[in-house]
């Protein structure tokens, strides 16, 4: 009589599946974020800590691939609890990695109207944290700062806040931590301390932007203006003496819609004013292409955005010398 030895069967199909999900992990650690760091310009040119935060997952994406590799004949958990805790590593390792392609931002496309713009001597000033554009002639003394919408290239805000600069003013566009403005929501104090030339201050924001533009100067008096692009308050600004502020928004917007613009009015201060760009939507504001989410609009986005700029640079002059 023979017999025949039969392996036990848990450990020995757990361990091929737990192997391959961890190379699932290994690879998804290094090849997202090469992917991000490769693929979108936009991520070099912003905030640092994304592109940190990508070397350090594709750092330890390869060596845990390394480590995986080495180890492959090694024995598997045994312990049920060692099995679950390993499963729940590696399913919040991919969600992190998802967290991280999330994080991807919407890249600067310039529009036709930027390309036939003539060029000027404006100055444009990019470090890790800014992009600061001066005008040429006399020295600036009112100045902007913008906060760029959620994942939103700052470079996405040069274009039609452009004609600010040429009409002689100082803007300066901030690159938030994330691509998050909430992150950093003082994040504008810094950009005046580096501008002391400047005695009157407007701070204004695209949507996400605009939220963290509007708790600016609700906490700040040094603050003369508020300037909101598809964007409104989260807390009632009302009782804010002296500051002006200007709500800018588009009728075919999807995200900030003409509704939700509508109700911020009780947030904001009585004598606010509101201007509506008739058929534009909510990525008109910036020149980043199409938005998850957004209306269908009926205007162009060159004749969108020089409707804004104007109004930009019209509330820019009733706030000089402020």
């Amino acid at each position: 009589m023979t017999s025949s030895s039969v392996a036990p069967a848990g450990p020995a199909t757990r361990r091929p599946v737990l192997f391959w999900a961890s190379g699932v992990c290994a690879a998804a650690m290094l090849l997202v974020p090469g992917w991000m760091l490769i693929g979108n310009p936009a991520v070099l040119r912003g905030h640092p800590l994304l592109p940190v935060l990508l070397v350090v997952a594709a750092v330890l994406g390869l060596l845990w691939g390394v480590l995986l590799w080495r180890r492959r004949h090694a024995s598997p958990p045994r312990s049920t609890l060692r099995t679950i805790g390993a499963w729940t590593g590696r399913v919040a390792v991919l969600a992190l990695v998802a967290a991280l392609a999330w994080l991807n931002p919407f890249a600067y496309q310039p529009n036709s109207a930027a390309a036939a713009r003539p060029a000027s001597e404006v100055s444009v000033i990019e470090s890790p944290t800014t992009i600061t554009m001066k005008p040429a002639g006399a020295p600036a003394t009112l100045g902007l700062i913008f906060y760029p919408g959620a994942r939103v290239e700052a470079r996405a805000y040069a274009d039609v806040l452009r004609p600010a600069v040429d009409a002689g003013f100082l803007v300066v566009i901030l690159k938030t931590p994330l691509g998050l403005s909430l992150l950093d929501g003082n994040q504008a104090r810094g950009a005046m301390a580096a501008n002391p030339g400047i005695s009157t201050w407007v701070v204004g924001g695209h949507s996400l932007g605009g939220v963290s533009a509007s708790s600016f100067a609700g906490n700040n008096a040094d603050v003369s203006g508020l300037l909101l692009y598809a964007s409104y308050p989260v807390e009632s600004l009302r009782d804010r003496e002296g500051l002006a502020v200007l709500s800018i928004s588009g009728t075919e917007d999807g995200l900030s819609t003409p509704d939700k613009i509508d109700a911020s009015r009780e947030l904001l201060p009585p004598a606010a004013g509101f201007v509506a760009i008739q058929g534009g939507a909510h990525a008109f504001f910036g020149s980043y292409g199409p938005q998850p989410g957004d209306g269908h609009p009926e205007i162009s986005q060159e004749a969108a955005q020089e409707q804004i700029s104007a109004a930009t640079v019209a509330f820019l002059e009733q706030n000089r010398g402020r």
